[in-house]
């Protein structure tokens, strides 16, 4: 896909972060853009900021593990617009330790937005979107966690490891039809974002017990704010993500040097040795960014 204006893109997650981004970057091209986020006043800010800048925005609070408001949120596209041409699966969150300390509401939550946020705007999209039969891609949100796999949040890793299979299965699927329809999924590196501040949307069913704010924790939250603040701007990635879609390109990696952690577990991998914790690369990787 060259040319965008007039297109139409609905874009999960919008209303912070690489969403907000990718937003932006629709407006800029003169693309009629959906913005779908769980946060209403953040979502409600984006919508005016963007209109603001003339252009044509619809906002629907979609909680994209639901699979009623991922289809509601077809229905007011579709009726607003006619069509969707663009479709970013983008909203994401992080929750969760090693396998088995993370909670029972730490894998329902993460599975619920991350992978079945996925598969449901995949489900409810993608048959109105081949019926159009007009050129179209969909971006897929995984992470550069989904490529490498250290030891913590075990329901973040996983998740976003299913998202790029799935992203792979959907390419091939329509490869195979011979769609007009193309696929990416976008797996950024450490990303100036809110991920690491997940928790002001969790769903209260799935609240755990509140931690007590020790020193440690504390620390912990003050190092991960300072990585966030030092790594690539979510306007760059989104940059990539379109420069990605022009190309018909399907693995977009925002940073070229995590391809040596990805390099490191392949070749682990067709050597049959034991996985390897990349921690220590990504710590040198994130103090080259400082």
């Amino acid at each position: 896909m060259q040319d965008f204006a007039g297109k139409v893109a609905v874009i999960t997650g919008a209303a912070s972060g690489i969403g907000r981004a990718i937003a932006e970057q629709c407006v800029a091209l003169g693309v009629k853009t959906v913005l779908a986020d769980v946060e209403q006043a953040a979502l409600d800010q984006a919508g005016s900021d963007l209109q603001a800048r003339g252009g044509t925005v619809l906002c629907v609070r979609t909680d994209v593990s639901k699979r009623a408001d991922v289809e509601a949120l077809a229905d007011k596209a579709y009726a607003a617009f006619g069509q969707v041409h663009l479709l970013f699966n983008n909203a994401g969150i992080g929750a969760g330790g090693v396998a088995w300390e993370a909670t029972w509401n730490d894998w329902e939550w993460a599975i619920g937005v991350n992978l079945w946020g996925v598969i449901n705007g995949i489900k409810v999209f993608l048959p109105r979107m081949i019926a159009q039969q007009t050129e179209c891609h969909v971006v897929n949100t995984s992470s550069g966690a989904g490529l490498i796999a250290g030891a913590g949040s075990a329901p973040y890793v996983t998740t976003k490891h299913a998202v790029v299979a799935l992203s792979e299965n959907l390419h091939l699927g329509l490869e195979q039809r011979k769609s007009p329809i193309k696929v990416s999924v976008l797996c950024p590196g450490t990303t100036r974002t809110n991920i690491a501040f997940s928790e002001r949307n969790r769903p209260e069913e799935l609240r755990n017990p509140e931690q007590p704010m020790t020193p440690e924790r504390q620390a912990g939250l003050a190092a991960l704010k300072s990585i966030l603040e030092k790594s690539t701007p979510s306007e760059k990635v989104a940059e990539d993500v379109f420069d990605a879609i022009r190309k018909e390109q399907f693995y977009v990696l925002t940073d070229p040097r995590w391809m040596e952690m990805v390099q490191m577990r392949v070749e682990r991998l067709l050597k049959l040795e034991n996985p390897l914790d990349p921690t220590p690369a990504v710590i040198k990787l994130l103090g080259s960014q400082a």
